[in-house]
Protein backbone atom coordinates (compact mmCIF):
# COMPACT_ATOMS: atom_id res chain seq x y z
CA UNK A 1 0.00 0.00 0.00
CA UNK A 2 1.67 3.06 -0.79
CA UNK A 3 0.11 6.53 0.80
CA UNK A 4 0.55 10.22 -0.89
CA UNK A 5 1.21 12.68 1.89
CA UNK A 6 0.97 16.60 0.28
CA UNK A 7 1.72 19.30 2.89
CA UNK A 8 2.30 22.55 1.72
CA UNK A 9 3.82 22.59 -1.78
CA UNK A 10 5.62 19.06 -1.07
CA UNK A 11 4.27 15.75 -2.09
CA UNK A 12 6.11 12.53 -0.53
CA UNK A 13 5.40 9.09 -0.83
CA UNK A 14 6.35 6.26 0.72
CA UNK A 15 4.80 2.32 1.63
CA UNK A 16 4.50 1.01 4.41
CA UNK A 17 1.71 2.54 8.02
CA UNK A 18 4.17 5.62 8.78
CA UNK A 19 2.30 8.99 9.04
CA UNK A 20 3.90 12.27 7.73
CA UNK A 21 3.32 15.22 9.59
CA UNK A 22 3.48 18.81 9.52
CA UNK A 23 2.95 20.52 12.85
CA UNK A 24 1.70 24.06 12.74
CA UNK A 25 -0.76 26.79 14.06
CA UNK A 26 -3.52 26.55 11.89
CA UNK A 27 -2.62 29.67 11.58
CA UNK A 28 -0.45 32.32 9.38
CA UNK A 29 3.44 30.20 9.72
CA UNK A 30 3.56 29.84 5.93
CA UNK A 31 5.80 27.89 4.05
CA UNK A 32 8.62 30.48 4.79
CA UNK A 33 7.51 31.73 7.92
CA UNK A 34 10.66 29.36 9.96
CA UNK A 35 14.15 29.73 9.60
CA UNK A 36 17.23 28.32 11.22
CA UNK A 37 16.38 31.42 13.47
CA UNK A 38 19.88 31.22 15.26
CA UNK A 39 22.24 33.90 16.21
CA UNK A 40 26.83 33.54 15.35
CA UNK A 41 27.20 33.55 18.70
CA UNK A 42 24.83 29.68 18.85
CA UNK A 43 26.33 28.76 15.36
CA UNK A 44 29.78 29.68 16.49
CA UNK A 45 28.87 26.93 19.78
CA UNK A 46 27.16 24.38 17.70
CA UNK A 47 30.53 24.45 15.63
CA UNK A 48 32.58 24.26 18.58
CA UNK A 49 30.57 21.35 19.55
CA UNK A 50 29.85 19.64 16.47
CA UNK A 51 32.09 16.86 16.70
CA UNK A 52 31.26 16.02 20.20
CA UNK A 53 27.62 16.15 19.78
CA UNK A 54 28.23 13.91 16.77
CA UNK A 55 30.90 11.20 17.80
CA UNK A 56 29.59 10.91 21.75
CA UNK A 57 26.05 12.01 22.20
CA UNK A 58 24.42 9.99 19.40
CA UNK A 59 25.80 7.08 20.05
CA UNK A 60 25.01 6.88 24.24
CA UNK A 61 21.66 8.09 23.28
CA UNK A 62 21.12 4.95 20.86
CA UNK A 63 22.35 2.82 23.34
CA UNK A 64 20.42 4.14 26.81
CA UNK A 65 17.84 2.29 28.19
CA UNK A 66 15.63 3.05 30.71
CA UNK A 67 17.02 0.66 33.42
CA UNK A 68 20.27 2.75 33.22
CA UNK A 69 21.29 5.00 36.17
CA UNK A 70 22.18 7.92 34.56
CA UNK A 71 19.63 10.06 32.95
CA UNK A 72 19.46 10.20 28.95
CA UNK A 73 19.93 13.95 29.16
CA UNK A 74 23.46 13.76 30.60
CA UNK A 75 24.81 11.98 27.80
CA UNK A 76 24.60 14.53 24.74
CA UNK A 77 28.17 15.56 24.88
CA UNK A 78 26.96 18.98 25.56
CA UNK A 79 27.85 21.75 28.60
CA UNK A 80 26.80 20.04 31.73
CA UNK A 81 25.25 16.99 29.47
CA UNK A 82 22.48 19.02 27.47
CA UNK A 83 22.93 22.66 27.69
CA UNK A 84 23.83 24.09 24.14
CA UNK A 85 25.93 27.20 25.77
CA UNK A 86 26.69 30.67 23.64
CA UNK A 87 29.42 33.23 24.40
CA UNK A 88 27.01 35.31 26.38
CA UNK A 89 25.89 32.15 28.49
CA UNK A 90 30.02 31.57 29.22
CA UNK A 91 30.45 35.16 30.04
CA UNK A 92 27.08 35.51 32.37
CA UNK A 93 26.07 32.22 33.26
CA UNK A 94 22.83 33.63 34.57
CA UNK A 95 19.10 33.48 34.07
CA UNK A 96 17.97 35.75 37.04
CA UNK A 97 17.36 38.68 34.69
CA UNK A 98 14.81 38.93 33.04
CA UNK A 99 15.87 39.16 29.48
CA UNK A 100 15.82 35.87 29.27
CA UNK A 101 12.08 35.18 30.29
CA UNK A 102 9.46 34.48 27.66
CA UNK A 103 7.21 37.98 27.61
CA UNK A 104 4.08 37.11 28.96
CA UNK A 105 4.57 33.35 29.75
CA UNK A 106 4.13 32.45 26.48
CA UNK A 107 6.57 30.57 24.25
CA UNK A 108 5.80 30.37 19.94
CA UNK A 109 6.99 26.94 19.11
CA UNK A 110 6.99 25.26 15.89
CA UNK A 111 7.58 21.36 15.22
CA UNK A 112 10.30 21.26 12.44
CA UNK A 113 9.78 19.94 8.79
CA UNK A 114 13.45 19.69 7.86
CA UNK A 115 14.42 21.77 5.29
CA UNK A 116 17.58 20.99 3.45
CA UNK A 117 17.31 24.01 1.23
CA UNK A 118 17.84 25.99 5.14
CA UNK A 119 20.56 24.06 6.78
CA UNK A 120 20.21 23.82 10.23
CA UNK A 121 22.96 25.43 12.30
CA UNK A 122 24.21 21.68 13.55
CA UNK A 123 24.45 20.59 9.67
CA UNK A 124 26.30 24.40 8.41
CA UNK A 125 28.79 24.04 11.06
CA UNK A 126 29.53 20.28 10.62
CA UNK A 127 30.34 20.99 7.36
CA UNK A 128 27.98 18.65 5.81
CA UNK A 129 27.75 18.31 2.21
CA UNK A 130 23.44 18.10 1.56
CA UNK A 131 21.70 17.75 -1.26
CA UNK A 132 19.08 20.76 -2.55
CA UNK A 133 15.85 19.91 -1.97
CA UNK A 134 13.39 19.45 1.03
CA UNK A 135 12.99 16.50 3.55
CA UNK A 136 10.74 16.01 6.29
CA UNK A 137 10.63 14.45 9.54
CA UNK A 138 8.67 11.28 9.91
CA UNK A 139 6.96 11.65 13.56
CA UNK A 140 3.97 8.90 14.09
CA UNK A 141 0.98 9.58 15.97
CA UNK A 142 2.79 8.29 19.53
CA UNK A 143 5.64 10.62 19.25
CA UNK A 144 3.18 13.81 18.61
CA UNK A 145 1.15 12.91 21.77
CA UNK A 146 3.84 11.97 23.78
CA UNK A 147 4.93 15.94 22.59
CA UNK A 148 0.97 16.99 22.97
CA UNK A 149 0.96 15.74 26.62
CA UNK A 150 4.43 17.19 27.94
CA UNK A 151 3.03 20.78 26.35
CA UNK A 152 -0.24 19.81 28.32
CA UNK A 153 1.68 19.13 31.69
CA UNK A 154 2.82 22.87 31.64
CA UNK A 155 -0.78 24.03 31.20
CA UNK A 156 -2.27 22.49 33.98
CA UNK A 157 0.72 23.01 36.36
CA UNK A 158 1.90 26.59 35.29
CA UNK A 159 0.93 29.77 33.69
CA UNK A 160 3.50 28.96 31.13
CA UNK A 161 2.15 29.17 28.04
CA UNK A 162 3.19 26.95 24.73
CA UNK A 163 0.99 28.38 21.41
CA UNK A 164 2.31 27.61 17.80
CA UNK A 165 4.60 29.97 15.99
CA UNK A 166 3.59 32.74 13.74
CA UNK A 167 5.13 35.13 11.34
CA UNK A 168 5.28 38.38 13.57
CA UNK A 169 7.09 36.04 16.05
CA UNK A 170 10.78 37.20 16.44
CA UNK A 171 11.71 34.66 19.61
CA UNK A 172 10.08 30.71 19.32
CA UNK A 173 11.06 27.58 19.57
CA UNK A 174 11.56 24.93 17.27
CA UNK A 175 11.44 20.81 18.34
CA UNK A 176 13.70 18.86 15.97
CA UNK A 177 14.63 15.08 16.18
CA UNK A 178 18.06 15.45 14.92
CA UNK A 179 20.78 12.77 15.92
CA UNK A 180 22.78 15.14 18.13
CA UNK A 181 20.87 13.91 21.83
CA UNK A 182 18.41 15.64 24.06
CA UNK A 183 19.38 19.23 24.03
CA UNK A 184 18.33 22.95 24.41
CA UNK A 185 19.67 26.14 25.28
CA UNK A 186 19.05 28.04 28.57
CA UNK A 187 16.27 31.01 28.71
CA UNK A 188 14.99 33.31 25.79
CA UNK A 189 17.36 33.72 22.92
CA UNK A 190 16.48 36.24 20.21
CA UNK A 191 15.82 35.25 16.87
CA UNK A 192 14.73 31.27 17.28
CA UNK A 193 16.01 28.62 19.14
CA UNK A 194 16.41 24.66 19.03
CA UNK A 195 15.18 22.40 21.33
CA UNK A 196 16.47 18.80 19.93
CA UNK A 197 14.51 15.41 21.01
CA UNK A 198 16.79 13.13 18.99
CA UNK A 199 14.31 10.13 18.38
CA UNK A 200 14.16 7.48 19.54
CA UNK A 201 15.44 8.25 22.57
CA UNK A 202 14.90 11.47 23.81
CA UNK A 203 10.92 11.53 22.91
CA UNK A 204 9.62 10.75 26.29
CA UNK A 205 7.39 12.79 28.88
CA UNK A 206 9.85 13.82 31.18
CA UNK A 207 12.79 14.20 28.56
CA UNK A 208 10.65 16.89 26.92
CA UNK A 209 9.62 18.55 30.57
CA UNK A 210 13.41 18.71 31.28
CA UNK A 211 14.54 20.53 27.78
CA UNK A 212 12.05 23.25 27.96
CA UNK A 213 12.93 23.71 31.74
CA UNK A 214 16.34 24.49 30.22
CA UNK A 215 14.42 26.67 27.14
CA UNK A 216 12.16 28.61 29.87
CA UNK A 217 15.57 29.52 32.15
CA UNK A 218 16.51 26.89 34.59
CA UNK A 219 20.24 25.01 34.53
CA UNK A 220 20.43 21.67 36.50
CA UNK A 221 19.63 21.50 40.66
CA UNK A 222 23.05 20.66 41.58
CA UNK A 223 24.38 23.78 40.21
CA UNK A 224 22.94 25.92 42.98
CA UNK A 225 24.60 27.99 45.08
CA UNK A 226 23.77 26.13 48.51
CA UNK A 227 24.34 22.44 46.96
CA UNK A 228 26.71 21.89 48.98
CA UNK A 229 24.57 21.77 51.94
CA UNK A 230 22.27 19.30 50.36
CA UNK A 231 24.63 17.01 48.02
CA UNK A 232 28.31 15.80 48.28
CA UNK A 233 30.32 15.58 45.46
CA UNK A 234 32.57 12.99 44.60
CA UNK A 235 35.13 14.44 42.52
CA UNK A 236 37.10 10.91 42.62
CA UNK A 237 34.60 9.38 40.62
CA UNK A 238 34.25 11.99 38.10
CA UNK A 239 35.57 11.67 34.68
CA UNK A 240 38.14 14.82 34.56
CA UNK A 241 38.54 17.80 32.44
CA UNK A 242 39.94 17.99 29.15
CA UNK A 243 44.05 17.73 29.40
CA UNK A 244 46.33 19.40 26.97
CA UNK A 245 49.25 17.11 25.84
CA UNK A 246 52.03 17.94 23.13
CA UNK A 247 49.43 20.69 21.93
CA UNK A 248 46.88 17.52 21.23
CA UNK A 249 43.81 17.94 23.50
CA UNK A 250 42.51 14.93 24.43
CA UNK A 251 39.07 15.18 25.64
CA UNK A 252 36.09 12.39 24.62
CA UNK A 253 33.58 14.97 26.22
CA UNK A 254 31.67 12.24 27.92
CA UNK A 255 32.28 13.86 31.35
CA UNK A 256 34.27 16.88 32.40
CA UNK A 257 34.52 18.16 36.33
CA UNK A 258 33.26 21.52 35.34
CA UNK A 259 30.00 20.18 34.86
CA UNK A 260 29.48 20.22 38.56
CA UNK A 261 30.69 23.94 38.86
CA UNK A 262 28.08 25.77 41.21
CA UNK A 263 26.83 29.30 39.82
CA UNK A 264 26.53 32.35 43.09
CA UNK A 265 23.17 33.75 44.05
CA UNK A 266 23.74 36.86 41.67
CA UNK A 267 23.46 34.04 39.18
CA UNK A 268 20.77 31.35 39.97
CA UNK A 269 18.54 31.94 42.50
CA UNK A 270 15.29 29.26 44.40
CA UNK A 271 13.33 31.58 44.83
CA UNK A 272 13.15 30.94 48.33
CA UNK A 273 11.67 27.45 47.74
CA UNK A 274 14.56 25.49 48.60
CA UNK A 275 16.74 22.64 47.29
CA UNK A 276 14.81 19.58 45.47
CA UNK A 277 16.56 16.40 45.50
CA UNK A 278 13.34 15.24 43.74
CA UNK A 279 13.66 18.03 40.65
CA UNK A 280 12.87 16.81 37.20
CA UNK A 281 16.20 19.15 36.84
CA UNK A 282 18.30 17.17 39.01
CA UNK A 283 21.28 15.34 38.13
CA UNK A 284 21.76 11.66 38.77
CA UNK A 285 23.54 10.20 41.59
CA UNK A 286 26.11 8.17 38.38
CA UNK A 287 26.26 11.61 35.96
CA UNK A 288 29.70 11.68 34.56
CA UNK A 289 30.67 8.91 36.26
CA UNK A 290 34.22 7.67 35.24
CA UNK A 291 34.36 4.00 37.31
CA UNK A 292 30.85 3.07 37.65
CA UNK A 293 30.07 4.69 41.42
CA UNK A 294 28.46 7.64 42.56
CA UNK A 295 29.61 11.15 41.47
CA UNK A 296 27.02 12.85 43.97
CA UNK A 297 25.97 11.74 47.03
CA UNK A 298 22.87 13.05 49.05
CA UNK A 299 23.35 14.35 52.75
CA UNK A 300 20.01 13.49 54.22
CA UNK A 301 19.73 9.19 54.00
CA UNK A 302 17.09 7.50 52.07
CA UNK A 303 17.11 9.83 49.43
CA UNK A 304 16.97 9.30 45.84
CA UNK A 305 18.65 11.82 43.56
CA UNK A 306 16.11 13.71 40.76
CA UNK A 307 13.89 11.52 38.81
CA UNK A 308 12.45 11.52 34.95
CA UNK A 309 9.01 11.27 34.42
CA UNK A 310 7.72 14.80 35.75
CA UNK A 311 7.58 17.61 37.60
CA UNK A 312 8.47 17.57 41.14
CA UNK A 313 6.14 19.83 43.10
CA UNK A 314 9.34 22.40 43.57
CA UNK A 315 10.21 22.30 40.19
CA UNK A 316 6.37 24.02 39.26
CA UNK A 317 6.72 26.05 42.71
CA UNK A 318 9.58 27.66 41.20
CA UNK A 319 8.84 27.97 37.83
CA UNK A 320 5.54 29.72 39.20
CA UNK A 321 7.71 32.29 40.88
CA UNK A 322 10.14 33.14 37.88
CA UNK A 323 7.13 33.90 35.75
CA UNK A 324 4.72 35.57 37.98
CA UNK A 325 5.11 38.50 36.74
CA UNK A 326 5.10 37.36 33.42
CA UNK A 327 2.34 35.60 33.55
CA UNK A 328 0.52 38.86 34.95
CA UNK A 329 1.12 40.61 32.14
CA UNK A 330 -0.61 38.35 29.69
CA UNK A 331 -3.56 40.17 28.93
CA UNK A 332 -1.35 43.48 28.70
CA UNK A 333 0.29 41.74 25.94
CA UNK A 334 -2.77 40.58 23.82
CA UNK A 335 -1.80 36.86 24.31
CA UNK A 336 -4.94 35.97 27.34
CA UNK A 337 -5.30 33.08 28.58
CA UNK A 338 -8.29 32.57 26.58
CA UNK A 339 -5.99 33.02 23.39
CA UNK A 340 -3.26 30.44 24.12
CA UNK A 341 -3.14 27.07 22.51
CA UNK A 342 -4.31 24.33 24.64
CA UNK A 343 -3.43 21.79 21.93
CA UNK A 344 -1.25 20.99 18.61
CA UNK A 345 -2.46 21.39 15.64
CA UNK A 346 -1.73 18.75 12.80
CA UNK A 347 -2.38 19.45 9.58
CA UNK A 348 -1.94 16.79 6.57
CA UNK A 349 -3.81 16.08 3.90
CA UNK A 350 -3.97 12.39 2.99
CA UNK A 351 -5.43 10.15 0.03
CA UNK A 352 -4.85 6.50 -0.81
CA UNK A 353 -3.47 5.10 -3.86
CA UNK A 354 -4.04 1.15 -4.43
Amino acid sequence: MVFEFTIRKYTYMFSTMAIAVAIGSGGDNGGSGVTSGVSSSVEAAASRDCKNLKENGTNRIKSWKKTDKQNIWELSGLYEGDIMTTEEDEIKNGLIKTAFRWPGGVVPYYIKEEDFGNLSYINKACSIKLIKGSHLIIVDEEDIEVIKNAIEDYHENTCIRFRPYKKSDNDYITIEAKSSGCWSLVGRHDHGQVVNLQNPGCVQHGVIIHELMHALGFYHQQSAADRDEWVAINWENIKPDSILIAFVLLDDYSGREHNFNKYDNRTVTDYGIGYDYDSIMHYSSYAFSKNGEPTITPKKKNVKLGQRKEFSEKDTLKLREMYKEECGKREMNGTADNNSMDDISIEWILSKKL
